[in-house]
């Protein structure tokens, strides 16, 4: 069992940057392939990006890659999705989740734990 909190979220300027974390609780984070996914008002939940457990691969969605970065503090049982170059189309809610010893799927029916989300706003 993992317990995830996502915080960081907020109002940004088009261009800004935000950082989200999601500290997790429970079982050992090492174990978890992590994921960020999001969901817009009227629309589905959407993959952002994952950071495998075994070594550290990461995959990200098109409309992010080059903007997006993730990463994770282990000790710290940390994860953490950098957000550069913000566009109000990246508006939503941000999701973090975790799949033991998972793929990196885009897949969030893969995933087994999730947070509750935190809003990020971005304005024009």
């Amino acid at each position: 069992q993992v317990q995830l909190v996502e915080s960081g979220g907020g109002l940004v300027q088009a261009g800004g940057s935000l950082r989200l974390s999601c500290a997790a609780s429970g079982r050992t984070l090492s174990d978890y392939t992590m994921g960020w996914f999001r969901q817009a008002p009227g629309k589905e939940r959407e993959f952002v990006g994952s950071l495998a457990w075994s070594g550290g691969s990461t995959y990200y969605a098109d409309s992010v890659k080059g903007r997006f970065t993730i990463s994770r503090d282990n000790a710290k049982k940390t994860v953490y999705l950098q957000m550069n170059s913000l566009k109000p189309e990246d508006t939503a809610v941000y999701y973090c989740a975790a799949d033991l010893w998972g793929s990196g799927t885009s897949k969030h029916s893969a995933y087994e734990y999730w947070g509750q989300g935190t809003q990020v706003t971005v304005s024009s």
